[in-house]
């Protein structure tokens, strides 16, 4: 998506508010060749900003993983040059009344503003990497016997694009999710940031992934060539079904708007995937009715146990959970936005103020009276930026018990 002009101008006008600000303060303090030198460097990163958001970000040609790179550390100084600003300005707040000035910019702030730095190297370095496996255990009368004690593994948002040619957090990804010895695997997304030549690198090795029932994968909005300027939409349906061939060479099972019956003996239990169901400014390409169609056996409230695949947490909250009693949904899409604390059993995420359901377990009475849970999947890559601040990739190993 094009970066709104109103926001660039925002952005710019605050860096350099800011620099201003701590400028004065070295000007104060510091040598005049130091706070020279400061100017400068300022001027340099808003001229380098202004390229960067300038560059052609839509172009099928070119490579964005410079420009996520270079926004992500502007935006980290920025941040961390605004806390030592706003300590300074607190720290001088005590002279209004002829009192002393108590320097926090310089005691509190830089310590700080350092902290900000070290954590978003940190999760540009080290989080990114750290896989997290969370297990859940869905209880239902409806689960067959025949399915007590099967094991799901849910992995989304891998944006393979995001680590260019390098493979080695996708393996460690793929030994990981193997070690669970699931009995189905399913990716619930986003496979890659922009276009189908990002998955090339990678076919190998996710051809690797190893589970009784297969690996089941649906797409996500970043899946259909939607970021990019194509020079016709036939170039755009090529890539997408490049994208389809791949996975089809990967031995994955996609969904399109489609369902699966996993059969064990006499019972089975029904595996929908929709297409991304988005909501504005997202296209919305699913249709859960086409995915499972009603016959003189089946209908959305029927009395078999249904897993829904569906990328965006917003198609349960506002359809799935209120007109249907499928069992559980499962979906990725909000990647608790790269950012998360954990204080003890307890997580938050800024992404709590885009989607009502952001990261976890959740739970509806469907219509018919029937619990309708929903599992949101942080994801396992990046895109926008290439970090995890405390938000760890995520691996879900869903055990199902009746």
């Amino acid at each position: 998506m094009r970066t709104p002009f109103f926001l660039v101008v925002i952005v710019l006008l605050l860096s350099i508010l800011i620099d201003w600000g701590i400028w004065r303060m070295l000007k104060n303090r510091a040598t005049r060749r130091s706070s020279g030198i400061y100017l400068i460097s300022s001027i340099i990163c808003w001229i380098v900003f202004i390229i960067v958001i300038l560059f052609p970000k839509r172009s099928e040609d070119n490579d964005i993983l410079p420009v996520m790179w270079i926004l992500y550390y502007y935006v980290a100084v920025y941040i961390a040059k605004c806390i030592v600003l706003l300590f300074n300005m607190i720290g001088k707040i005590p002279t209004l009344w002829k009192g002393k000035n108590l320097n926090l910019g310089l005691w509190c702030g830089i310590p700080l503003g350092i902290l900000v730095i070290i954590a978003s190297v940190w999760g540009a370095m080290i989080t990114r990497r750290q896989i997290e496996i969370k297990e859940v255990t869905i209880f239902s009368d409806k689960i067959p016997r025949e399915f007590n004690g099967y094991k799901i593994v849910q992995f989304s948002d891998a944006h393979v694009g995001t680590w260019g040619n390098d493979t080695t957090f996708i393996v460690s990804l793929i030994d990981t999710i193997n070690s669970t010895h699931p009995d189905l695997i399913v990716f619930t997304g986003d496979i890659v940031n922009r276009k189908s030549s990002e998955l090339k690198p990678f076919i190998n090795v996710l051809k690797k992934l190893s589970a009784k029932d297969g690996v089941i994968s649906i797409l996500g909005n970043h899946d259909y060539g939607d970021y990019i300027n194509w020079n016709s939409n036939s170039e755009k349906q090529i890539n997408l079904q490049d994208l389809k061939n791949m996975q089809k060479e990967m031995g994955w099972k996609l969904l399109n708007n489609e369902t699966i019956s996993l059969k064990r003996g006499e019972s089975e239990i029904q595996i929908i995937g929709v297409e991304n169901w988005g909501e504005p400014p997202f296209k919305q390409y699913g249709n859960l009715e086409k995915a499972y169609p009603t016959d003189s056996l089946h209908n959305l409230n029927d009395k078999y146990f249904k897993i829904l695949l569906s990328h965006n947490p917003e198609h349960w909250n506002q359809v799935v959970s209120k007109t249907s009693n499928i069992n559980l949904t499962l979906s990725g899409h909000t990647h608790a936005m790269q950012c998360m604390l954990k204080f003890g059993n307890m997580e938050w995420s800024p992404a709590k103020y885009r989607y009502e359901q952001w990261g976890g377990l959740y739970e509806r009475i469907s219509p018919d009276g029937t619990p309708n849970k929903l599992y949101v999947n942080i994801g396992a890559g990046e895109v926008g930026i290439p970090a995890r601040i405390g938000a760890t990739p995520e691996v879900t190993l869903i055990t199902l018990r009746r």
